[in-house]
């Protein structure tokens, strides 16, 4: 098992203070769990943006730091499962902060920002799960739809609401971002993938969210099926983030 002395005394350091400083000041929307025996795996609970499918669900990830870090750079991974673009369904994450873009001058915040960014803001175009990635260029609504679901299934619910500022310190994070080359150019969103979109879809008939319950891709990653004495939970959840969404 990895430990700190895996890692140089002076990345030690400036870890330890980047760790304390998460702690005493979290950005918005990010919880990091610190191990002080271990700075090599990071775990960091993100709560899913406002307006986005991934609204009202807290996902975990982990970023593990090899022992050349900051030179190299962090390895990311969702531990909760997630239906999206650029998350791979080993949870492995996809985005050029942490590849060739990366520089040593980042840091952990920046790159937290970054992840959670994401769920605003997905690029199709370098899709791990290309599934996502086609479905969100061709079809936003049925994405979302996808989205919810995973949501509702396998995230956990948020202790606080987030507040009204959650999307824009994310969204400073990724226009930080912006002057790397390849996010440049890559900030696009496929038509209609926007958070009215969302709602829109949120809209759809219950036929279509009773459809949605049995969908094969879900059952296939191995969620459980819901019975029909779930079924007031159910419409409790989805009215609430339809009261959510209106608010947007």
């Amino acid at each position: 098992m990895a430990t700190n002395e895996n890692l140089p005394p002076n990345v030690i350091r400036q870890l330890a203070k980047e760790l304390k400083n998460l702690d005493e000041s979290p950005p918005e929307g990010i919880k990091v769990t610190v191990n002080d025996d271990d700075f090599t795996t990071i775990f960091a609970d993100i709560e899913g943006p406002a307006g986005t499918p991934y609204e009202n669900g807290v996902f975990r990830m982990k970023l593990l730091l090899s022992c050349d870090f900051p030179q190299s750079p962090p390895k990311g991974f969702f531990l909760t499962k997630i239906f999206h673009p650029n998350i791979a369904t080993s949870g492995e994450i996809c985005v050029n902060t942490l590849k060739k873009d990366w520089n040593p001058s980042l840091g952990l915040r920046h790159v937290l920002l970054v992840v959670r960014c994401l769920l605003i803001e997905p690029f199709p175009e370098s899709a791990l799960n290309e599934q996502a990635g086609k479905m969100l260029l061709e079809n936003y609504e049925e994405y979302a739809r996808h989205a919810r679901l995973y949501t509702g299934i396998h995230a956990f619910k948020p202790k606080n609401k987030s507040k009204s500022g959650a999307i824009s310190e994310s969204t400073t994070a990724l226009n930080v971002d912006q002057s790397n080359t390849v996010l440049s150019e890559n900030m696009h969103l496929a038509p209609g993938a926007l958070p009215t979109s969302a709602a829109k879809a949120l809209s759809t008939n219950s036929q279509d969210q009773n459809a949605a319950l049995s969908d094969p891709v879900v059952g296939a990653s191995g969620a459980p099926k819901r019975h029909a004495a779930t079924t007031a939970v159910d419409k409790k959840r989805m009215d609430a983030r339809k009261k959510s969404l209106k608010r947007l």
